[in-house]
């Protein structure tokens, strides 16, 4: 039987906060990404989405991002190894102290919007986000986009990667996925989406924009929870996924 990890980027509010897309997206995912601060979320938000994930039986790792609160950690800031080492051992460790208060302990980091895609093509800002991950706990996991120098980083510095495929964005010929700024760059047919997934897990390979198929090894499937269809998507995906002979489990169950 296959196999494949759910995850979904959560935690993603300010101040007043009503659980609502995020406690329902939880029972469908097996893994949350909770937002650390600086791209979103603050220490009430924090709290509550790993309350609320641990009462679920998610998984749970920091999602690191860029300080951008304005631009939610999706527009490139020129930033160096050594900064973005800095702020990804800032921000793991504002987590951990959550997970440590209901003694738990993390699964894995995943690197949020541009902080990600920049580590997925520069080598130098890779290393320096996987060191970080291995200076604060060598066993937690790092999840980078599938082919990219983040898990390469990942894999040089001895520690687990996960490789992480998109259900609900298109891919490029290079294995990239396609920028935010383009028309064609998300997916919101569920259908189409979860057709994609399972193709990316059972074939190995994804149709890229130019018409090239790219190979692709998937261990984690993100699904957005920020976007307008990302509950029907998690619903929808988990469901045919089972049914096509997938079993859905977090990477540490595997």
């Amino acid at each position: 039987m296959y196999k494949i990890d759910l995850n979904c980027d959560l935690g993603e509010s300010f101040g007043a906060y009503k659980m609502g897309m995020d406690d329902e997206i939880l029972q469908f995912v097996t893994s949350a990404n909770i937002a650390c601060g600086f791209h979103a979320g603050d220490p009430s938000v924090m709290r509550k989405t790993v309350r609320a994930a641990l009462d679920k039986g998610v998984k749970i790792g920091a999602h690191p991002g860029l300080p951008d609160l304005a631009g939610f950690g999706r527009r490139n800031i020129n930033i160096s190894p050594q900064e973005a080492y800095d702020i990804v051992v800032y921000q793991i460790g504002a987590l951990d102290g959550f997970m440590k208060a209901e003694g738990e302990r993390m699964q894995h980091v995943k690197p949020h919007g541009a902080l990600y895609n920049m580590a997925a093509k520069n080598a130098q800002l890779a290393e320096a986000i996987a060191e970080a991950v291995y200076k604060v706990d060598p066993n937690l996991i790092l999840f980078g986009l599938s082919g990219s120098e983040l898990i390469k980083a990942g894999e040089k510095i001895g520690i687990r990667t996960a490789s992480e495929v998109f259900a609900d964005r298109t891919y490029q010929h290079d294995g990239t996925l396609t920028p935010r700024s383009q028309s064609n760059a998300l997916i919101n047919d569920p259908l189409e989406a979860t057709n994609q997934v399972i193709r990316i897990v059972k074939e190995g390979k994804v149709m890229s924009q130019q018409g090239i198929e790219v190979p692709l090894v998937a261990d984690t499937v993100c699904i957005h929870g920020d976007g307008p269809h990302a509950l029907t998507f998690a619903n929808q995906i988990r469901k045919l996924l089972e049914a096509s002979d997938v079993s859905v489990q977090a990477i540490l169950d595997k």
